[in-house]
């Protein structure tokens, strides 16, 4: 069975890390981005199979990097969006953009991989 790849789009290099361990422990190939730039380039290389995006990055925002997604690659592929919080206008815009899951900050890994293995399998 093949590997279900996700693209992890956060700018806090440790937490990527962390969640990029945990994450692959439960048999998931991923892909790190540092930036929006890098996570739109990701995904149009790689044909993740979920998106894990933060909302505030240089150079694109994960709202931008949702949008991009849904629009222009007009693809439904599932997202799941972090913040921190105290951002309610980001969230409501993120899941109008199309984002499947929010998660506030600081959240703990293995809720999130609960919630990833419910939106891949």
């Amino acid at each position: 069975m093949s590997k279900h790849k996700i693209v992890l789009a956060e700018d806090n290099s440790t937490l990527s890390l962390l969640l990029k361990f945990r994450l692959e422990r439960e048999g998931y190939q991923l892909f790190l981005a540092e930036d929006g730039n890098q996570a739109i380039d990701l995904i149009q290389d790689e044909k993740p199979d979920l998106v894990l995006t933060d909302v505030m990055m240089p150079y694109k925002s994960g709202l931008e990097v949702i949008s991009h997604i849904r629009n222009k690659l007009e693809k439904e592929t599932p997202v799941i969006v972090f913040s921190s919080a105290g951002q309610e206008e980001m969230v409501l815009k993120a899941f109008s953009l199309g984002a499947n899951d929010f998660m506030g900050k600081p959240f703990s890994p293995n809720e999130l991989v609960i919630r990833v293995n419910r939106l891949l399998n």
